[in-house]
């Protein structure tokens, strides 16, 4: 219990750090875009507006701007040696290369960020340091925000809400293949722990899933779970 009130404690400092920087880059920015000027102005008030409309988000303070409760986990893409062998999970990944002076190493993050209301973004960061490398994951994931289609389409319940996805959809990176498929209430996230981040975060409760090829490639995972989800709206406008 001490352990879990101190990771608690840990995350809500880092929160708190966090919303420190976000208000400060905010009073600091000067807009770039076209996007970004009217948000600034007041022109566009709601980031669902953007999103319908499939505009590009350039300027990750534009996010900042419009969803202030946005909320970000790491993916555990990188590994080191546990102990009795075996490996140990990391949210960092460290790769080397060599050079004429040494090796050189380099730091990758995988960073996945959404409000728990049917928006959810992912995004990539390297850098030399595993703190830049972090930060630089969580602004390009506000870049690649996308709506998420919720509802419930289980036979088992169809109560008309909002807590799974209205049916089934596919979405693949490589050589992994995702399937999700919706499920009554009360079922819960039934999914690997890595893949339950990135469904909380875009508001999913309930929910099956199937797998298919190498899931051990983490990008490859998450990148065919997002592809799953963006179908859903995709396929809604469609309709339309």
């Amino acid at each position: 219990m001490a352990e879990e009130e101190k990771s608690e404690k840990q995350k809500a400092v880092e929160e708190a750090k966090e919303g420190k920087q976000v208000e400060e880059r905010l009073l600091e920015w000067k807009p770039k875009t076209e996007l970004g000027r009217k948000v600034l102005k007041g022109e566009i008030t709601d980031i669902r507006e953007i999103l319908e409309q499939g505009l590009n988000i350039l300027e990750p303070e534009i996010v900042d701007f419009l969803v202030p409760n946005l909320k970000s986990e790491l993916i555990l893409i990188g590994g080191r040696t546990g102990k009795g062998g075996g490996i140990q999970r990391i949210p960092i990944r460290v790769t080397a290369k060599m050079h004429h002076s040494g090796r050189r190493y380099s730091m990758t993050a995988f960073a996945v960020v959404g409000n728990e209301d049917g928006i959810v973004g992912i995004g990539m960061g390297k850098a030399r340091e595993a703190r830049l490398a972090i930060e630089k994951a969580i602004r390009n994931a506000k870049k690649n925000l996308i709506l998420v289609d919720r509802g419930c389409g289980s036979w088992e319940c169809r109560c008309g809400g909002t807590h799974s996805i209205p049916h089934k959809t596919v979405g693949k990176s490589g050589s992994v293949r995702v399937v999700l498929m919706p499920a009554p209430k009360g079922v819960g996230l039934v999914a690997p722990v890595e893949a339950k981040k990135i469904l909380r975060l875009a508001g999913i409760k309930d929910v099956w899933m199937k797998t298919f090829g190498d899931t051990r490639t983490r990008f490859n995972f998450i990148t065919a779970i997002y592809r799953a989800l963006k179908k859903l709206h995709a396929y809604k406008r469609k309709s339309e």
